[in-house]
C-alpha cells in the first residue's frame, strides 16, 4: 500500500490531531532508522505511521491496543513483518520483538514524545532549537516528559545503537518534518 492510501485509511480511524502528529513523527523516525540500517524505508515508515491506527477504538481498553491494529492491517493486506512490529510495540501482550523493525518501532514510540517535549520547553517551541546534548540532559531528569518511558527508549541498544546515536537519528528525522509537526 502506498503512503497516500495508508494515510487516508489512518485518517478514517484516528481523529485526534496530536495523535496523528505523533504517528507522523514515528513514521519519520522509522524511515530515518531504516535508512541508517539499510532497510526498506517505505515499509518501516508505514509501520511508524500506522502503529496506533486503533487508538481511538482501544483507548479505553489498552489490553486490546495493537491487537486491533494488527487485525485492521491484516485485513488491509499489509505484510506480516509490519503487522508483527505494530502488535509487539505494545508490551502488554508479551509478544517477542524479534526483528530489527520490531525493536525499532518499540523504541521509536516513546522517543517522539521526549523530543516533542524538548521542543515545547524551549522558548522558540521549535525542533530546530533542540540538540542531542539537550535531549540527553532532559532524558536523565525523571520529572521531564514522564510519559516517555526511559526503559523503552533505552532499548535502542538492542538495535546496536547508543542512546546518543538513537536520539540523533530520531531528532534529525523529526526536524526534517517540522512543518508537519507544527514545531
Amino acid at each position: 500500500m502506498e503512503r497516500e492510501a495508508a494515510l487516508k485509511m489512518l485518517k478514517e480511524k484516528v481523529t485526534n490531531q496530536n495523535l496523528l502528529k505523533h504517528m507522523y513523527a514515528a513514521e519519520a523516525v522509522m524511515k530515518g532508522l531504516a535508512q541508517h540500517f539499510g532497510e526498506d524505508e517505505k515499509l518501516w515508515g508505514l509501520a511508524g505511521l500506522l502503529h496506533d491506527i486503533d487508538y481511538d477504538e482501544t483507548k479505553d481498553d489498552l489490553t486490546r491496543h495493537s491487537l486491533v491494529a494488527g487485525r485492521i492491517l491484516k485485513e488491509a493486506g499489509f505484510p506480516e513483518e509490519l503487522i508483527h512490529a505494530v502488535i509487539c510495540h505494545n508490551d502488554t501482550h508479551g509478544e517477542e520483538r524479534k526483528s530489527l523493525m520490531d525493536k525499532a518501532l518499540y523504541a521509536t514510540d516513546p522517543v517522539t514524545g521526549l523530543i516533542v517535549a524538548g521542543a515545547l520547553i524551549r522558548p522558540e517551541k521549535k525542533l530546530a532549537a533542540v540538540d542531542v546534548p539537550f535531549l540527553l540532559n532532559r532524558y536523565h531528569e525523571k520529572s521531564f516528559a514522564r510519559g516517555a518511558r526511559r526503559e523503552v527508549i533505552a532499548s535502542c541498544t538492542e538495535m546496536g545503537l547508543s542512546l546518543e546515536e538513537f536520539l540523533g537519528i530520531a531528532l534529525a528525522a523529526m526536524q526534517d518534518i517540522h512543518g508537519e509537526l507544527g514545531l
